[in-house]
């Protein structure tokens, strides 16, 4: 069950929103920035998915950011217990000399109702005040970037008071772009342009329970998240592949990418790709996607096709199948072996972010306090947090050689039904 399509805001207006927003919030990741996210479930789960983490290491994969998921589930600002024998945040904050801390707060408070406002600017002027002045980095101040909660998505029965929710996390999203812009830190929206996809009747479910986001959420929302962490900044910003091929006349224009030696013949059209950006990563579903989600995917359109089903390979993989007819409009590009790097890239990232929290979480409390602490298991705890980290950190120095841009032969064969 979707909202109505009337409460919808004009694509103009989000895109004129999102580029706004990040310019006034002063777009603080810069290349080589070493990051740290905090924050409730949804900065937690943001370690697993990756689509984020995975786009700023591609746009800054010169210089390389590192980053390190602190994020708790049910983490609020007043509630942020931790267990014992572990390290803390402070002194993970300056193992990792963080230059940016990423805060993801305002959902679990939102459930005190609009009459909790004050108190929660208060708890979030805390919360900057606690960071003020701090030097994790060992030379300079630590930036804070504040993230809002995503908006309530309509499932049905499973998500009642549906206006009521949004109403609550629309006024602490203001709250908390209010305090930001008082406390001079940056503001990242993720409310407005949740809702607005949550709005559109196109595409899969962004959660798994009105507030979780799913795989598909984490995909779909990472793309606005890091433009608003990076619209502004000197970086190179991720836009999509365009390649469009005219078969008869034999030419071809390209963004992202450069294409050169375009053969043509009543069968084939072949062509030499120089991948100059990375590719946009894969959305996780075979659903149709809503107009401004299809629009960040990497396309190939070819005109003046003779009729037919044509095929195309990159670098002898199967990558697409479509008509002519398709061709000419446009055929997303999702599974070339650039797509599958940005994927393994993905996961690489992943498995980093596991190797840390083993250094970072108490998985199992039994053998810190309890009556396991003293069994093999438990006195080999403090050794494993120690080369848990030490294996986060060597991942985390490895991932930027995942980014190989190459040429590679891409070829359009007419085949059989």
């Amino acid at each position: 069950m979707r909202i109505s399509m009337k409460n919808k805001l004009p694509v103009m207006f989000l895109i004129f929103w999102i580029t706004t927003t990040a310019v006034l919030a002063g777009a603080p990741v810069q290349p080589g920035d070493r990051i740290a996210i905090v924050g409730n479930t949804f900065a937690d789960q943001l370690r697993i998915h990756g689509y984020l983490e995975t786009l700023l290491l591609q746009y800054t994969a010169d210089k390389p950011v590192s980053i390190r998921n602190l994020g708790w589930g049910g983490d609020m600002l007043t509630a942020r217990d931790r267990p014992t024998n572990f390290p803390s945040e402070e002194e993970t904050l300056t193992a990792h000399r963080t230059d940016v801390i990423i805060a993801c707060f305002g959902l679990g408070e939102s459930f005190a109702g609009e009459e909790r406002i004050a108190a929660f600017k208060s708890d979030l002027q805390a919360f900057i005040a606690s960071h003020a002045g701090k030097k994790y980095n060992g030379k300079s101040e630590v930036r804070l970037v504040l993230v809002s909660p995503i908006a309530y998505e309509d499932l049905g029965d499973i998500t009642p008071a549906k206006e009521k929710r949004n109403r609550e996390l629309a006024a602490y999203t203001r709250a908390m772009g209010e305090v930001a812009s008082d406390a001079h830190v940056p503001f990242v929206d993720l409310y407005t342009p949740s809702l607005y996809l949550m709005n559109d009747p196109t595409g899969p479910n962004l959660t798994t329970n009105g507030i979780h986001l799913n795989r598909y959420g984490y995909w779909a929302m990472g793309k606005s998240f890091f433009d608003q962490l990076t619209v502004s900044n000197q970086m190179h910003g991720h836009e999509p592949w365009r390649l469009a091929i005219d078969a008869e006349a034999a030419t071809a224009s390209a963004r992202g990418v450069k294409i050169s030696e375009v053969e043509t013949s009543d069968t084939a059209v072949i062509f030499m790709v120089t991948e100059t950006s990375t590719p946009s990563l894969p959305p996780p579903t075979d659903q149709p996607l809503p107009p401004q989600m299809q629009f960040n995917r990497d396309t190939l359109r070819v005109e003046r096709l003779k009729p037919g089903m044509y095929q195309l390979a990159v670098d002898d993989q199967r990558v697409a199948s479509a008509t002519a007819e398709v061709w000419a409009a446009g055929v997303p590009i999702d599974s070339s072996p650039a797509h599958h790097a940005a994927e393994k890239l993905r996961a690489a990232i992943n498995d980093k972010n596991l190797q840390f929290t083993y250094s970072w979480k108490a998985l199992n409390q039994v053998h810190i306090v309890g009556e396991r602490r003293t069994s093999p298991s438990g006195k080999e705890l403090p050794r494993e947090v120690i080369e848990s980290s030490e294996l986060a950190n060597q991942r985390d120095s490895t991932l930027h050689r995942a980014i190989e841009l190459k040429a590679r032969r891409w070829r359009i064969s007419r085949i059989e039904k």
